[in-house]
């Protein structure tokens, strides 16, 4: 790997512990305050509103501007949530504005991958950032359990500044405002991201001119034999997950009563598995086999409502492995694939904000079902039960999908695997 690869890693790792540790931070402020129930898992589709409103935005803009110079003005961006967090602003809409930095950055931190490394790379550095990724997930909701716990909080709260009164009085804004701190180092690492001898592309005046090139780089990717069963496997199992994590403190809550500093360790036992399933298919995977995957996403679902029937955290403990291993082990791949394809297709910083738009409008629908089905009164047991038969069923769907395409549409299928299988050597 490059040098600039472990650049890039090193600042994802600490712009993804703060957002995962801010979630935590987020649902005890919210906790604290006597915020309404329906609020917590709310927070879930504010975080993904500005990836869809500015999906045709951030992707011109990521292709536009070097890229190392957009991860920084985004941790810039998620930095002012948070303060806005802090002193007087409404949770969800700091929360948005934190998910508005993160819908920059995304692009700009995928996208540089497909600039900085060869094909044959990519599903090793897939394996590497995700991997990554999900340990500063791991790292960042056990962070953030423990700063709105009884023993960090105190010191937190303890610190004095001279002659200077910050506000911060609850656990909850102490372990807010240390994540200030993590996305300034984030940025410095930021500021050390090689330029790549990728063009940059001219980014357009006309908004409407922006919107027009996404939709169209939306259908060509949709319209893409391999592009497509990609982009449909990836959106569903981030809609998934990106919800799991909330309804996780809710299931934790209600099967096992533990507190949102408990809750939060068994959130990060699910991305232990997820982990080492992305670590072992970045070793045995391979691009033009990506699609080899997709059984497992109908498990992954199966497993999701297994979890209803789990009440002892001794059982819960490796059946959280086991399910975020799955998950781990499908995503790499077709991640892999799909930014292969895009990058064919388009610039890569479009082509991973088609990805997010896609991805994160499955995760708003998702988190509005969940928030709905709160605000009614139904439990986290049934919550779960409708992910879990809607994922295997979805996942069931794709896999016919893609069966029939290599039946109907054989030789473009072929055509696009052996692009794929050149490319890796």
């Amino acid at each position: 790997m490059k040098k600039g690869f472990f650049t890039i890693m090193s600042a994802q790792f600490f712009s993804s512990l703060a957002d995962n540790a801010l979630l935590v931070g987020a649902i005890e402020l919210l906790k604290s305050s006597g915020a309404p129930a329906w609020q917590i898992p709310a927070l879930t589709p504010m975080f993904a509103l500005f990836y869809v409103i500015l999906a045709p935005l951030v992707g011109a803009f990521a292709d536009a501007v070097p890229k190392g110079k957009v991860m920084l003005y985004s941790n810039g961006i998620k930095a002012i949530g948070c303060l806005l967090m802090l002193f007087g602003g409404h949770p969800l809409l700091a929360y948005a504005i934190v998910g508005l930095g993160a819908a920059a950055y995304s692009p700009a931190k995928y996208g540089i991958l497909t600039e900085l490394l060869p094909p044959s790379q990519l599903v090793k550095a897939n394996g590497w950032i995700e991997g990554l990724t999900i340990a500063s997930i791991i790292l960042g909701v056990l962070l953030g359990g423990q700063l709105v716990g009884p023993r960090l909080s105190p010191l937190l709260l303890g610190i004095d500044v001279p002659l200077l009164d910050t506000g911060v009085d609850t656990p909850a804004e102490a372990a807010i405002a240390t994540m200030i701190v993590l996305y300034l180092i984030a940025a410095a690492f930021n500021l050390k991201i090689p330029r790549t001898e990728a063009p940059l592309q001219p980014l357009s005046s006309s908004v409407l001119e922006l919107v027009r090139d996404f939709g169209q780089c939306n259908t060509r990717l949709w319209k893409d034999k391999l592009g497509q069963i990609s982009l449909a496997t990836t959106t569903l199992f981030w809609g998934v997950s990106g919800n799991l994590r909330v309804i996780v403190f809710a299931w934790a809550a209600a099967a096992l009563g533990y507190s949102t500093t408990q809750a939060s360790s068994l959130v990060g036992v699910v991305a232990i598995g997820t982990a080492a399933g992305a670590v072992i298919a970045s070793i045995f995977m391979r691009l033009d086999r990506a699609t080899n995957v997709l059984p497992l996403g109908i498990g992954m679902g199966i497993l999701v409502v297994g979890l209803n029937g789990v009440h002892q955290v001794w059982l819960a403990v490796p059946f959280l492995i086991v399910l975020g291993a799955l998950g781990g082990y499908l995503v790499v791949p077709m991640n892999a694939l799909l930014q292969h394809r895009g990058h064919n297709l388009m610039g890569a910083g479009r082509s991973i904000a088609v990805q997010n738009f896609n991805e994160q409008t499955c995760i708003l629908a998702l988190g509005a079902i969940y928030t709905g089905m709160t605000r009614v009164g139904l439990s986290a047991f049934t919550a779960i039960g409708v992910f879990g038969l809607g994922v295997a069923g979805l996942m069931w769907l794709i896999r016919r999908w893609h069966r029939r395409n290599c039946v109907v549409h054989k030789a473009e299928v072929e055509h696009l695997l052996a692009i794929a299988r050149s490319d890796c050597h």
